[in-house]
């Protein structure tokens, strides 16, 4: 069943109940949160998506927000950043983690159909073997779930493994295999194959932040796996560990992100906090029903976007774009510390 199929305007008339129902448990179970929405005056009724009460990402750094007793927590994740920063730290309960995995696999089946595919990683191994498991580790052992036959594209030192590649792709390469990697890594490793890919699924994300200082974008990236390799089927996604379980998908054109019916986005103006218009980029602001046992329900990023267009797209909603960091903000880690990581 797809989790691309509500319009903007029941999307919304979906969510604000849930999500002002979310908020007022939140500031009832988890004190520091009630001592920020008490602090702006945030009260209910809420008018819109847009009028909820936001926290900044950077808070999960800072503080301990969550919204069950200690004893309840069943897994705490936490963020990667580069060296020396603190990481964030996302509390869930037996429920929350389940629930969060159920949602993503059902994301993850809008473009990988029902069955687990062959699967090739573009990273090493030693990646998912790391005992503190870095952010791009989790990525990488989060998405291995969707596949099968796994096949590491690089070796243990993270050089091309070349016998590797063309043994997965001798095997599986008629029909259709997933690949997954972030997004500079698929650029600096696989770009080059002089191999058929045109079979593959391919899923990325992060990474960007290389790409641009070489004058990459999404539409060069697209345009050259198909000219070179035959691969069409290309999906950039977005999403963190403050709202694990929850990602924002490209459609097949690769015409923008798109949000699943239980989450959406507000572009925010960094200047006046209000909404903007489609076409006007500001900070991005996620919502999700999905943080239950903590309040990250309607979070402002760091992140700068823009809305391109609602319900005209190949999916109903927003379609949006990230256009990078906002200046001075931290780095997110993943696939812009490769060396770092490895």
């Amino acid at each position: 069943m797809s989790v691309f199929t509500l319009s903007q305007a029941a999307k919304e008339a979906a969510l604000l109940p849930q999500l002002a129902a979310m908020t007022e448990r939140h500031r009832r179970d988890c004190e520091p949160y009630r001592r920020i929405v008490e602090a702006i005056g945030a009260a209910p009724p809420y008018g819109s998506v847009a009028d909820l009460p936001w926290l900044p990402v950077r808070l999960f750094k800072t503080h301990e927000l969550r919204s069950i007793p200690e004893e309840q927590v069943f897994r705490v994740l936490t963020s990667s950043g580069t060296t020396g920063q603190r990481p964030s730290r996302v509390y869930l309960d037996k429920e929350a983690a389940a629930t969060q995995t159920r949602m993503l696999a059902a994301t993850m089946r809008g473009v990988l159909g029902e069955r687990r595919l062959p699967m090739l990683i573009a990273d090493t191994r030693a990646v998912v073997r790391d005992p503190t498991l870095s952010a791009r580790g989790a990525g990488v052992l989060g998405m291995m779930n969707f596949g099968r036959d796994h096949t590491f594209a690089l070796d243990e030192e993270g050089r091309p493994d070349h016998a590797a590649v063309a043994g997965f792709l001798a095997e599986h390469g008629r029909e259709p295999f997933l690949l997954f990697g972030f997004t500079f890594m698929v650029w600096l490793y696989l770009r080059e194959l002089e191999a058929d890919l045109s079979n593959g699924i391919m899923v990325h994300s992060g990474g960007w932040k290389k790409l641009a200082e070489q004058a990459v974008d999404n539409t060069a990236f697209r345009r050259h796996f198909a000219e070179r390799t035959g691969l069409t089927a290309v999906h950039n996604f977005y999403g963190m560990v403050e709202q694990i379980g929850t990602i924002y998908l490209e459609g097949g054109d690769g015409s923008g992100l798109y949000c699943p019916d239980f989450a959406d986005v507000v572009i925010r103006d960094p200047d006046t906090w209000q909404e903007t218009p489609v076409g006007v980029p500001g900070l991005i602001e996620v919502v999700s029903t999905m943080p239950t046992s903590y309040p990250g329900h309607v979070l402002l990023t760091e992140d700068l976007g823009v809305v391109h267009g609602v319900d005209d797209g190949v999916w109903p909603g927003k379609r949006f774009s990230v256009l990078g960091r906002l200046p001075m903000a931290e780095a997110r880690g993943c696939g812009d510390t490769f060396g770092a990581a490895a």
